[in-house]
């Protein structure tokens, strides 16, 4: 997978499932990638080919809870991240999944603490040595991309010496944090590097694809929160009415049978932003138990029930 010149929607929690993958893509997104899921969790996963709903599942052996689902369609763009701490466990992650992704990125960038507090995300930068071990080991065993996201370190020259012992793992491309006081320090990697640098934050119009890639030189950029707001954002005629956008993620979520939490916490993230959870269309989603129950808030009966009606017999 080709990642110069690329907009990239940006792995987001309980958000980045599959309805909003297909989503942004539909808009415009080049690379999209899904939530992070642990390893811990993964290697306990099973893949299940769902005929019904026309999906590759990733579930929990001895449940039903479907970890991560993907489908034909997003093959050649959707990327598998994952946190891990241990080069052998996320090798044994990887290879369950690895034919259904266009690639795997490596998560060292997570402040939050029930990732530092397992030795993930942020906890890596401190280890250079185990990032070695586990970038090495994946780049060893899988024949698609492996990449990596990190995080600004205490000082310009520790994250480009960084960024540069990554390079030598072979990765093809990392991932930047955003930080938008210290584009400067981006453009230091980028210009130390020869694999691409994704530049990642403050993108909230299509226009600002270009600003950021021209303040740090990043060949690539990736959006969270503008893409959340409106996914529409990827789309170079310029953003649709977020209540367009809303409808139609409500239609994906019925289409991909998707989890009725991450669809009302993706719902409520639309409903914070534009408006407020106490009005009465988020008291409604929080009342709302089934992915029925949210087609018939939002008018789309018909369109459950047609969807419903014809799984299964393409």
């Amino acid at each position: 997978m080709e990642y110069r010149n690329k907009l990239i929607l940006a792995p987001m929690v309980r958000v980045g499932t599959l309805p909003f993958r297909m989503l942004a893509a539909e808009y415009g997104a080049d690379i999209t990638y899904g939530e992070e899921i642990i390893d811990h969790r993964f290697v306990k996963c099973e893949r299940i080919i769902n005929e019904y709903i026309g999906t590759t599942d990733f579930v929990e052996r001895g449940t039903d809870n479907v970890v991560f689902r993907t489908c034909n369609e997003e093959r050649d763009r959707v990327v598998f991240q994952m946190g891990t701490a241990d080069p052998v466990r996320a090798l044994t992650a990887a290879q369950i999944v690895c034919r259904d992704v266009a690639a795997v990125d490596i998560n060292m960038g997570c402040p939050k603490s029930f990732s530092i507090s397992g030795g993930m995300g942020a906890a890596l930068l401190n280890k250079p040595e185990l990032i070695h071990d586990i970038l090495t080991t994946l780049k060893r065993n899988l024949d698609i991309p492996v990449t990596c996201k990190i995080r600004l370190l205490k000082s310009p020259q520790e994250t480009v010496e960084l960024a540069r012992r990554i390079e030598k793992t072979g990765v093809s491309a990392l991932d930047r944090p955003r930080d938008p006081a210290k584009w400067n320090e981006i453009a230091d990697v980028v210009a130390a590097l020869s694999i691409p640098v994704i530049a990642n934050g403050d993108v909230f119009e299509y226009d600002d694809f270009q600003r950021i890639r021209t303040a740090t030189g990043a060949q690539s950029v990736m959006v969270a929160r503008g893409a959340l707001w409106n996914a529409s954002i990827f789309s170079p005629k310029g953003k649709i009415p977020y209540e367009d956008v809303k409808i139609e993620y409500v239609r994906k979520s019925i289409l991909w049978d998707n989890d009725i939490k991450s669809t009302k916490h993706t719902l409520k993230e639309f409903i914070m932003h534009y408006s407020c959870l106490e009005f009465p269309e988020g008291k409604s989603v929080n009342k709302c138990e089934t992915l029925a129950d949210i087609a018939k808030l939002y008018g789309e009966e018909k369109y459950y029930q047609f969807v419903n009606e014809n799984r299964g017999t393409k």
